[in-house]
């Protein structure tokens, strides 16, 4: 499938838990960090519960 690199680019002050619950299950713990993870369907689920937060790119 290939991997996505995803990048923190908001804060999670006045988030939902549910928003917060899902950048830590991405392995995102602050503004600007940085993960690689695998393109597959749950990882994209959660990116689309939290792209208001995030940006995606291809790795």
């Amino acid at each position: 499938m290939g991997k996505l690199k995803i990048t923190q680019i908001k804060s999670t002050i006045g988030r939902t838990a549910r928003q917060r619950k899902n950048l830590e299950a991405l392995g995102l713990r602050k503004i600007n960090h940085t993960v690689e993870q695998e393109n597959n369907p749950v990882i994209l689920g959660m990116i689309d519960q939290v792209k208001h937060l995030v940006k995606v790119e291809e790795a």
